[in-house]
């Protein structure tokens, strides 16, 4: 009789083992992991945003201090802290970037393989066309990603440059040269930002609009 009661669980357990591997509940689960990297994606970026535009105000603060010839070494000891916390963030946010990466091949992964399943071939050939074309669309919006992080990484390797420049512009009192590579910065920041900015739209896109077409 315990035998006999014993088994009954045992059953049920191989039953819903069996069942999970044929369930949709790791697609759902892969979705909201995707949507939760693709928000976690855009906080990261929002905030090497911020950190960057505190880093050009102290770089621009920087630069009329010495012009005023009020060199200080704190002051340049601040501007080197507020952009080794850019390179920190850029560090960060490529992490996010990788992340978001997996979690995207994972989802798109999971509709293929929940695809196969399908026994009816028609719809099997439309979904996994309509898979391919959607994965290889934000292949290239990460792509275009991974250039804009490198395109940041330049950034603060430039802005590092300038730091450094600066000290001896202030002996030498000629800001010319100077003048022109902040302002490369500056005007480089915005583009690049408005680069990740699409990685973002396209991920909510994919989640909300492209995902939802291909389960319907």
């Amino acid at each position: 009789m315990f035998k006999k009661i014993l088994i009954v669980p045992l059953f049920s357990l191989f039953l819903i083992s069996c069942w999970k591997d044929k369930s949709p509940e790791d697609l759902i689960r892969l979705k909201d992991k995707f949507k939760s990297q693709v928000s976690s994606f855009e906080k990261r970026k929002e905030s090497t945003n911020k950190n960057v535009t505190k880093g050009l105000e102290s770089l621009n603060a920087l630069k009329s201090a010495l012009e005023d010839t009020k060199n200080e070494d704190k002051e340049f000891a601040k501007v080197y802290g507020d952009w080794e916390k850019v390179d920190t963030r850029v560090g960060n946010l490529n992490k996010e970037y990788e992340d978001l990466k997996q979690k995207a091949s994972n989802l798109f992964t999971a509709m293929e393989t929940q695809t196969n399943s399908l026994s009816d071939a028609t719809s099997k050939k439309t979904l996994m066309k309509a898979i391919e074309k959607a994965r290889t669309k934000y292949n290239g919006t990460l792509n275009k990603t991974s250039k804009a992080i490198e395109k940041l990484r330049l950034l603060h390797g430039d802005a590092v440059e300038v730091v450094k420049a600066l000290e001896v512009a202030a002996a030498l009192n000629s800001f010319d040269n100077i003048n022109d590579q902040m302002k490369s910065i500056e005007g480089r920041v915005d583009g690049i930002m408005q680069e990740l900015n699409v990685a973002v739209v396209e991920s909510k896109k994919l989640y909300e609009k492209k995902i939802t077409e291909l389960e319907e």
